[in-house]
């Protein structure tokens, strides 16, 4: 594999260790083969099963090399199983890629306690798990080499936590979870060298296949998961060490980062005190609502929705 030269090329991550996590099917197996194209060597865990095993034959067909750690992602020792295989397998571990998922598609008022535990634990707790780990191990590499060390976070959240999905509310919750854990990630672990980001994907697997409209017949899908792994190993590599706490929607040849939620509207209570009371507080806001539907969430980012498939930036 040659290094282009180019920031996204071949080669970029010759040398450096990533775990990957989901990398038995769609998003992760894709992720898993674009990172061993540009030269990193893989640690690749899914659930025990014969997927990840032909992910790790695909990398190795790529030219790549990667070692399996079968194991369910919620549990606490197999974050520890991971970062230790990638230090045992190379030396070293800098590239943590979690995308391990599940759905349990409900509305809130039927689901069980079973279904809202179980996609909390495989996402949030998840992501949790293998970042709890990894950045242990980067802390204390920092420590040793009196400075920041090279790490990358890349984190998988969903634009359902950005529209209110009504028929997901664990994957919705799980998928702000991720995006808030990035961006403290990313405060709490800059100086030592982490840089922490998430990507929403639109990408056609087998967890969303039933969601999306079939693929067109005779042309490229836009919803390919070959189409988001170039920002993933963008995000991945040395070019990206100024990119940090970030959010990405990304899909077809779209990449649209995301602002911070802000401040629509600020009222002050119109009261002796400037203080609030039950007829202050309606009198403030029963005016700026009136037009309102409670059909439509305002704090629900449903701009995204129009993003169309083109070439920007990335791909």
């Amino acid at each position: 594999m040659n290094d282009t030269g180019s920031p996204g090329g071949q080669g970029t991550l010759a040398g450096r260790a990533a775990i990957v996590t989901g990398a038995g099917n769609g998003l992760g197996r894709a992720e898993s083969v674009a990172l061993a194209r540009a030269g990193a060597l893989l640690v690749l865990n899914d659930l025990p099963g014969d997927a990840v095993a032909e992910t790790a034959a695909l990398v190795a067909a790529a030219g790549g090399q990667a070692v399996v750690r079968a194991g369910d992602i919620g549990a606490w020792e197999t974050g520890e199983r991971l970062v230790g295989d990638a230090l045992a397998a190379y030396g070293r571990l800098d590239i943590l890629v979690n995308n391990a998922g599940l759905l349990r598609d409900r509305m809130v008022f039927t689901m069980t306690a079973q279904e809202w535990d179980l996609v909390l634990r495989v996402h949030l707790r998840g992501h949790f798990v293998t970042t709890r780990h990894a950045t242990a191990h980067w802390r204390e590499a920092s420590k040793r080499a009196g400075g920041p060390v090279y790490a990358r976070i890349v984190n998988t959240s969903s634009e359902a936590f950005l529209l209110g999905s009504p028929g997901q509310p664990n994957y919705a919750a799980a998928k702000a979870g991720i995006a808030a854990l990035t961006v403290s990630t990313a405060r709490a672990c800059a100086r030592y060298g982490v840089r922490a980001n998430a990507i929403c994907p639109r990408a056609r697997t087998a967890m969303t296949a039933d969601l999306m409209p079939p693929p067109p017949a005779g042309e490229p899908d836009p919803l390919d998961p070959g189409h988001v792994t170039p920002l993933v190993t963008y995000l991945a590599g040395p070019a990206a060490e100024r990119v940090n706490g970030e959010v990405f929607v990304v899909h077809g040849g779209v990449a649209a980062v995301m602002n911070p939620p802000s401040i629509r509207a600020v009222f002050r209570a119109d009261t002796p005190d400037g203080m609030w009371t039950l007829p202050a507080v309606h009198a403030a806001l029963a005016g700026a609502f009136a037009d309102g539907s409670p059909d439509s969430p305002g704090f629900a980012c449903t701009e995204t929705m129009s993003l169309a498939t083109e070439t920007i930036g990335f791909g």
